[in-house]
């Protein structure tokens, strides 16, 4: 385990990833009670009654191309027409228990939001590819951290630069472990106030002999670099 330093991105208006953040595209709910209307269902067709009606159930899915470790035969999986003929009389429709939110009345999505937890909530942002992030997140004006978005390492959780910090009176950085486990959230001020101890830091480092220059000159620059987002796009920042 180790300590990450990281922007509040949603707070910053030129987050790039902002909006799709923003669009919730799919909920997920426990029960479609009172969602019946607007809630995803599929046909399936349980296994055993499958396998029975195909017969030969090794060809059936070599030739649907269908996983050998399905838990039921999904319709909209079978390829074949003659399959499906087979086996629609089987059929049975039942909830996925996901909502598609595009099209609906502020007040209806309201009432989805609220018969879900928050990690069942599909955002724009989690469609997209792991390549598709990282180009977004290289051309955010927020990615500080080289290209690589908005977080970053701030050092493992043995790292003496907490202690360092607090010899030098720099508070903000000697609280990173506790504020890292605290989950506090920092703010544009407390940015102001970080770049001071940046430089205090610059002017310790090499007091404290060359091995802590080159083992924490890196966390120093990019706690630099969150601090500078911070202040100029008014946003939060934290140790996590």
């Amino acid at each position: 385990m180790g300590i990450n330093i990281g922007i509040c991105e949603m707070e910053a208006k030129n987050a790039s990833c902002r909006e799709l953040r923003s669009t919730i595209v799919r909920v997920h709910v426990e029960s479609d009670k009172g969602f019946e209307d607007i809630a995803e269902y599929e046909e399936i067709v349980e296994l055993d009654k499958a396998k029975k009606a195909v017969g030969d159930w090794e060809a059936f899915i070599k030739r649907n191309r269908i996983n050998e470790e399905t838990d039921a035969v999904y319709m909209t999986k079978v390829k074949k027409e003659e399959d499906i003929k087979l086996l629609q009389p089987l059929a049975k429709k039942v909830c996925t228990g996901w909502i598609p939110m595009e099209g609906l009345s502020e007040g209806r999505k309201e009432q989805v939001l609220k018969a879900c937890g928050k990690d069942d909530i599909i955002t724009g942002w989690d469609q997209l590819e792991f390549d598709e992030m990282n180009e977004l997140c290289a051309k955010c004006p927020l990615s500080w951290d080289k290209g690589r978005g908005c977080i970053g390492a701030f050092g493992p959780d043995t790292s003496k630069l907490p202690e360092i910090a607090a010899k030098y009176n720099c508070p903000i950085t000697a609280s990173a472990p506790q504020s890292a486990k605290s989950q506090k959230k920092f703010t544009p001020a407390d940015a102001e106030a970080l770049l001071k101890e940046v430089a205090v830091l610059r002017d310790a480092l090499p007091k404290e002999g060359k091995v802590y220059v080159n083992r924490y000159g890196g966390p120093v620059d990019r706690m630099e670099a969150v601090a500078k987002i911070s202040v100029a796009e008014g946003c939060g920042w934290y140790f996590f």
